[in-house]
């Protein structure tokens, strides 16, 4: 036998490992958890279709999809083209449709915030002169609504895309592809949080003359605005792009400042319009950012045996998530409420549930994903300090397929951020992808009342992963 001390890596219960201390033995502990939580079924699944998804050389097919995926992803180059009124855009958009964000869902079971946010949208195109005449519109199905997902689009919270509002249209040159996304509103109450009054729907028209005709003359005049630059330039100032948006909005003035001047000068408001990008609305590049993130997945769709997550939505009822190849279907499950920092005046009893498209650029690796590139915001949000900034991102480092170079975070050497979520990481794991988002009053038109962290449900990530076993069961070896 031996005279080498017993050295040992303890797994499991931590009361044993008292007895090792008793004993003087020398010991690693290992973190370790069965995957999937040891249940027996999700195991098998992932296991199958690890094993029997693979080519004639033994090699994985999801492996080979996601990093095609991935690859997509990292060419993808988001450029700002055209600031246009939906129904020049947009397909199939007419005077009645409105969409909205997250899945599909029915009036009747709308939140209290996307129902205000509705009746907004309804009045603010001219189709309703009241909150009542507009609710009735949308019970006698005279409204056609539905997901922006399904057009190429994308909303924060509410959501809100109606005949009239100016998007943005971003093209992602490297595949052709374009995203749209309307012009962000600002603070306070406003339309994406659910508020209908007045002075939001006059915020909209001011919108749709006078900023984003001028802003659109600047963009032509420019040839297109890089995005993906602003994105990069930005994080390395502080930002996530998702609840801090202070660096990439400035950066985004800075870029069409003399243009923009230039269209400025034959408007009254032109003052008003320079302001509201520069100072007046630290949110500004956030639906560039949602756009950007929308052109770059949209190419990654559809891609078979790709296990990469395409889409992230809420809309306050329901959290819905897209997967490469388990194309358009959504999976869902009942949205979490965020473990949030709330304004004076209001607590967890006033929110709602989380909502919005934005989740889209956690998809990208910003947003929650880069928190520890922006660790001012992990205060903001309610969330700790550096180190939990930089231990966020590195655990979705646990859960992506790869980092993104061109995306890198100087105050973590430079690391790239996590990108490409594997539906398969996240229910081997038990790590779930995390979100930076706002918080909405549950009754509409009061607006914002905090910012937080959410997560999708592992519900809905579990039942994709048996979906994708279901349906490569024919095409792969073995038994899936």
């Amino acid at each position: 036998m031996s005279e080498d001390k017993l050295r040992v890596v303890a797994v499991g219960v931590e009361a044993f490992d008292q007895a090792l201390r008793d004993t003087d033995t020398p010991f690693v502990r290992l973190d370790w958890k069965p995957p999937a939580a040891g249940d027996t079924d999700l195991v098998g699944a992932l296991f199958n279709i690890d094993t029997a998804c693979v080519d004639e050389n033994g090699l994985s097919l999801v492996d080979k999809a996601n990093k095609e995926v991935f690859d997509r992803i990292l060419r993808g180059q988001p450029t700002l083209r055209r600031i246009l009124p939906a129904h020049r855009c947009i397909e199939g958009m007419t005077r009645n449709t409105i969409l909205h964000s997250g899945p599909p869902i029915k009036w009747e079971d709308m939140c209290g915030p996307m129902r205000g946010a509705f009746l907004g949208a309804i009045r603010y195109e001219g189709l309703a002169e009241t909150d009542e005449e507009a609710a009735e519109m949308m019970s006698a199905g005279k409204i056609a609504y539905g997901p922006n997902h399904a057009r190429s689009a994308i909303g924060p919270m509410t959501g809100m895309i109606s005949y009239s509002m100016p998007v943005f249209v971003v093209e992602n040159e490297t595949f052709g592809n374009k995203a749209y996304c309307t012009i962000n509103e600002g603070i306070g109450k406003v339309m994406r949080f659910g508020a209908n009054g007045p002075e939001v729907i006059e915020r909209l028209r001011w919108l749709e003359k006078s900023l984003a005709p001028a802003l659109d003359e600047a963009v032509q005049a420019m040839g297109g605005v890089n995005l993906k630059n602003i994105i990069a330039q930005s994080l390395a100032m502080g930002d996530e792009m998702h609840q801090r948006n202070v660096a990439a909005s400035l950066n985004f003035y800075k870029a069409v400042a003399g243009p923009l001047h230039d269209a400025l000068r034959k408007r009254e408001d032109g003052t008003r319009a320079a302001a509201f990008i520069a100072s007046g609305n630290e949110q500004f590049f956030l639906n560039l950012a949602m756009a950007s993130a929308k052109s770059i997945l949209d190419p990654c769709r559809d891609v078979p045996y790709s296990t990469v997550i395409t889409a992230m939505s809420r809309n306050g009822v329901n959290f819905g998530i897209n997967v490469s190849g388990l194309g358009q279907r959504w999976f869902e499950a009942p949205c979490l409420k965020p473990e949030a920092l709330y304004f004076p005046g209001f607590s967890e009893k006033d929110a709602n549930p989380d909502m919005g498209d934005s989740a889209i650029v956690e998809c990208i690796g910003i947003g929650g994903f880069a928190m520890g590139s922006a660790p001012a915001v992990v205060r903001f949000v309610g969330a700790g300090g550096l180190a939990d900034a930089q231990r966020y991102t590195n655990s979705m480092g646990e859960i992506t397929i790869g980092r993104n170079p061109a995306l890198a975070m100087p105050n973590m050497d430079f690391a790239g951020v996590p990108t490409g979520i594997d539906i398969r990481k996240v229910v081997a794991t038990g790590v779930l992808p995390v979100i930076n988002t706002g918080v909405a009053h549950k009754e509409p038109g009061i607006g914002q009342v905090g910012a937080g962290i959410v997560n999708p449900p592992m519900a809905i990530m579990e039942e994709a992963v048996r979906a994708f076993a279901r349906k490569y069961a024919g095409q792969c070896r073995g038994n899936i």
